[in-house]
């Protein structure tokens, strides 16, 4: 069976920090900040990171499991330290 393809042009415009959280550019700040009041472009430059029910809505193009806000940061899977590992082998010898 084939293996599932994330979707590329998600990829491009967004990016998965370590935590799992979603940056992405905020829309209509780019240009044409002339006309703008300073309150709208203060609230535009404000928060990078997407909403939990966004982020879940990508996880079905992704093929992958993303951390919302809300959710532990021990839900993540971390892999061991050198020192931790060196602790596992003497623990298994």
């Amino acid at each position: 069976m084939p293996k599932n393809k994330s979707h590329k042009g998600i990829l491009k415009r967004i990016r998965i920090s370590k935590s799992g959280k979603i940056r992405h550019r905020s829309a209509n700040h780019k240009h044409l900040s002339s006309h703008k009041s300073a309150k709208r472009l203060r609230q535009l430059r404000k928060d990078p990171y997407m909403s939990n029910p966004d982020a879940k809505r990508l996880e079905k193009l992704l093929f992958r499991r993303l951390r919302g806000r809300n959710q532990p940061r021990s839900s993540l899977k971390r892999s061991p330290s050198p020192a931790q590992r060196q602790a596992a082998r003497e623990q298994q010898q």
